[in-house]
């Protein structure tokens, strides 16, 4: 039964069967291939092939490790709402990857979203940045958290 619902739903849905698909050629390490069956997918906006894009461009899987075009990919899936592609983008800020330099306010507000939005490791890398942070940051961060969260997640 679940067999005949999972292809059900992925004749009801194209974009759906591609994203399985990558996922298959990930796991069999086929990454340009999975590249491949994603770019469609993300290009008209899928936020969880954005952020599979992320982590490939992230880990330098099928592709040259490019951090700047890895914290794009995640940011466009992040604004959509992504849990792990926002906390992505914190573990991005709170480091500096593809950036002039860490930015710690950022990365604690990330991280909060993601975590809001269900990730279960937002929490432990909340603890983690907010070591690093005065105050002041912390109280930026709140700032930022208040003006994304009712936009991000109005009913939370």
């Amino acid at each position: 039964m679940r067999q005949f619902v999972l292809a059900l739903c992925l004749l009801a849905s194209p974009a759906l069967a591609e994203l399985e698909q990558a996922r298959d050629l990930m796991e069999a390490g086929e990454f340009e291939a999975a590249r491949k069956e994603l770019l469609p997918a993300a290009r008209s906006g899928n936020a969880e092939a954005e952020e599979l894009i992320g982590v490939m461009y992230g880990l330098g899987l099928g592709v040259e490790r490019d951090y700047e075009r890895a914290f794009e990919w995640y940011l466009r899936a992040s604004m959509k709402g992504h849990p792990g592609a926002q906390s992505g983008v914190g573990w991005y800020y709170e480091l500096g990857l593809g950036m002039p330099a860490p930015d710690l306010v950022r990365a604690y507000m990330w991280y909060t979203l993601s975590a809001i939005g269900g990730d279960p490791d937002a929490a432990i890398s909340l603890e983690e940045v907010i070591k690093k942070m005065s105050p002041e940051q912390i109280e930026r961060a709140h700032v930022l958290v208040n003006d994304y969260k009712g936009w991000m997640y109005p009913f939370r």
